[in-house]
Formats: C-alpha cells, sequence, structure tokens
C-alpha cells in the first residue's frame, strides 16, 4: 500500500472515531432512558403531570395536558444524563435485563409505594430525633 493510501486511510479511521463514540453516546442514553421507564418513574411523571393539572382552569386543562406530557421526554433525558455520571453502559444494560425480569417487574410496580412509606418513616424518625435532641439541649 503506497503512502497516500495510508494516510487516506488512517484519515478515515481518525475521522470515524468522534462518529463511533457518538453512535455509542447515543445508545447509553437510549437504554438509560429505557431503564428509566422500566422502573416506573414514567408512572411517576404521569402522577405529577395529574397533581399539577389540578391548578389548571378547566377550559386549559387539554392544551396542558398535551404540552406538560411533551416536557417528559425533557425530563428522561436530563435524568439519564445524571445516570449515565454514575453507571456504566454495561451496568445499565445489566439493570434493563434486571427490570424486565419477573422480580424486576414486581420491584417497579412496588418502587413508587415503597419509597413514599420510606418518606413518611423517615419524617417520623427526624420527629423522634428532635425529641431525642431536646431532652439533651
Amino acid at each position: 500500500m503506497n503512502t497516500k493510501k495510508r494516510i487516506l486511510l488512517i484519515c478515515f479511521f481518525v475521522a470515524a472515531i468522534p462518529f463511533v463514540k457518538a453512535q455509542k453516546s447515543s445508545d447509553f442514553k437510549s437504554d438509560t432512558v429505557n431503564f428509566l421507564k422500566l422502573t416506573g418513574a414514567g408512572a411517576a411523571f404521569e402522577q405529577v403531570v395529574t397533581q399539577m393539572g389540578g391548578m389548571v382552569a378547566e377550559a386549559n386543562k387539554e392544551v396542558y395536558k398535551k404540552e406538560a406530557t411533551e416536557s417528559i421526554d425533557g425530563i428522561y433525558s436530563k435524568m439519564a444524563e445524571m445516570y449515565m455520571e454514575e453507571f456504566t453502559h454495561d451496568e445499565i444494560k445489566e439493570l434493563v435485563k434486571f427490570y424486565n425480569s419477573d422480580l424486576g417487574k414486581k420491584m417497579a410496580s412496588k418502587q413508587m409505594m415503597l419509597m413514599q412509606k420510606g418518606m413518611q418513616l423517615g419524617q417520623n424518625w427526624g420527629m423522634e430525633l428532635q425529641q431525642i435532641a431536646q431532652k439533651y439541649q
């Protein structure tokens, strides 16, 4: 192979690196969004949209719901970026496998309820700690 062909070949591979990285990043993000959806995050987002919709005038509810629902893609994207900073692509793939399993589906269906109960437990414990601290002031 002559020198010109080698240089062109090297240039081609160097130029292709950003494309390959972008594709991997795109796949990583797509897999991460898929993972978030499997965890039940979508149901939580829908619940928030509905709750906030209670403040909207009846005449504007339909247009509100459309715009608010469209905004969910943006929160998925931001959350995916947050998860991508903490997990590798391979780890996300493993989480997707888990959430597609029977146990993972059960976890996803109970996650919101468990979080709510956990927050209540945390609040109760905080009040208990406050009473303990007051004894020692």
